[in-house]
């Protein structure tokens, strides 16, 4: 019994297997797996690699960009352009203020100009003065030295004429006395002539 099932079952799988190999005839090697494994997998290999390719095409570009751009130096150059502004507008304001510094130091220098002028006319004036004052000075040094001149002269004539009025006074003192004497021995000659 069981081989007739068997045979049963086999003659079902031959016909399958026979519609196979004809379908397998009549189509080529399209129920193959290891072709279509190796088909799919490049198919899958292809289908993988374009979208990644598309997806990553624009970030190479972008580092490619960023690499030129940084190998160029144009991020340095901006940057020093940057700090080159910065550094007109500083020497900018320190011009600026140097100008204002200068202005400052003019206005002040032109006041003390005229300060100084006005100074230098007072000083003038004040040497003018004491030029005077020493003229001055001079001419009563000779007025005094002239006074005390005429002073010794006086002196001097005034040592002289009492000097001679001593003298003078000596010859009035002998004289009187000896006219006191003369009178004196008068009476004497008188009596003896009586």
């Amino acid at each position: 019994m069981f081989d007739k099932f068997r045979k049963k079952k086999d003659d079902e799988f031959g016909s399958t297997s026979s519609g196979t190999d004809k379908a397998s005839n009549s189509t080529g090697k399209t129920f193959q797996y290891e072709p279509r494994s190796e088909a799919g997998t490049s198919v899958m290999e292809e289908s993988n690699f374009r979208p990644s390719e598309q997806v990553k095409i624009p970030e190479p570009i972008q580092q490619t960009r960023m690499s030129t751009n940084e190998d160029i130096g144009i991020k340095a150059l901006m940057d020093k352009r940057t700090k080159l502004e910065e550094a007109i507008d500083y020497v900018g304001l320190m011009i600026k203020d140097l100008k204002d510094k200068r202005t400052n130091l003019e206005k002040n220098i032109e006041d003390e100009s005229v300060d100084i002028k006005n100074l230098k006319e007072k000083l003038v004036k004040v040497g003018q003065y004491i030029e005077e004052e020493k003229q001055g000075i001079k001419a009563l040094q000779q007025k005094r030295s002239d006074v005390e001149k005429e002073a010794d002269d006086v002196a001097s004539m005034i040592t002289s004429l009492r000097e001679r009025l001593l003298s003078i006074d000596q010859v009035v003192n002998e004289e009187g006395s000896k006219i006191a004497k003369f009178k004196e021995s008068r009476p004497k000659a008188e009596s003896s002539l009586t």
